[in-house]
C-alpha cells in the first residue's frame, strides 16, 4: 500500500475495522458523548470538517475548535445516532443522507480545564458522498475543512499556551486559516491519523 492509498475510503474502513467497537458503561455516573469526523476526499488527501464553538458561559469548551457532536440523549438509538443528531443540529449536515459511516475510533476520556470528567467521547468517521455545506446552528460560530495531508506532514504543527495550569503549559496544536486546533480535538484527529498509520503512535 502506498502512502496515498491510506486515504482511500476503503482503506480507512479497513483500518477502523480493527478498532474495538465502543461499549457503553453501565455506570450511571459515566456519561457518553459522540462526535463525527466527516471526511471530504481530495487529491492530496481528505479534509475533516471542524467547527468553532460559539462563546457560551455554560459550555466548558466555549470558543474552542471541535468536531461536531455532544452528549448522548435517551432518545438516541446508539452513539452513532448521537453523532448524527448533533452534527445536524450544530452544522445542518445530514450524515445519514449525504455521507457514509466508515467506522469508530477508540473512545477517549474527557478532560476540561485540567480536570478529568466522568465522560467518554467516541468519534465516528464518515466520508462525504454528496457535497455537504455546513449551515451554522446556534452552537457554532464557524466551520472549516482541515487538510489531513498537511497535518500528517507536520506542515501545520505549532504550540499554544494552556492557561489553566500553574505555570502555564505549552501544548501541541495545529494552526490553519486563523484557527487553532488543540486539546481534545487535537487528540481525536491525531487518533484517526494514528489508526491510518499517517503519524507515529506516541
Amino acid at each position: 500500500m502506498t502512502a496515498d492509498d491510506r486515504w482511500l475510503p476503503a482503506r480507512i474502513a479497513e483500518a477502523l475495522a480493527r478498532v474495538r467497537p465502543p461499549v457503553a458503561s453501565s455506570s450511571t455516573e459515566v456519561r457518553h458523548a459522540a462526535v463525527a469526523a466527516l471526511l471530504r476526499p481530495g487529491a492530496s488527501g481528505p479534509s475533516v470538517l471542524l467547527m468553532k464553538r460559539a462563546e457560551r458561559l455554560s459550555d466548558p469548551w466555549s470558543g474552542h475548535v471541535a468536531l461536531p457532536g455532544g452528549r448522548a440523549e435517551p432518545g438516541d438509538a446508539d452513539l452513532v445516532a448521537t453523532a448524527v443528531r448533533e452534527t445536524e443540529e450544530e452544522l445542518g449536515v445530514d450524515l445519514r443522507g449525504d455521507a457514509r459511516l466508515l467506522g469508530p475510533l477508540p473512545a477517549i476520556p474527557v478532560t476540561a480545564r485540567g480536570k478529568i470528567l466522568p465522560m467518554t467521547v467516541t468519534p465516528f468517521v464518515f466520508v462525504e458522498e454528496r457535497p455537504c455545506t455546513p449551515r451554522l446552528g446556534v452552537e457554532a460560530e464557524a466551520a472549516f475543512w482541515l487538510p489531513l495531508g498537511d497535518v500528517a506532514r507536520g506542515a501545520l504543527d505549532d504550540t499554544c499556551v494552556y492557561p489553566y495550569a500553574d505555570p502555564p503549559l505549552h501544548l501541541p496544536c495545529w494552526r490553519y486559516e486563523g484557527q487553532t486546533v488543540w486539546g481534545l480535538t487535537y487528540r481525536l484527529v491525531r487518533s484517526l491519523l494514528e489508526e491510518l498509520g499517517a503519524v507515529p503512535r506516541p
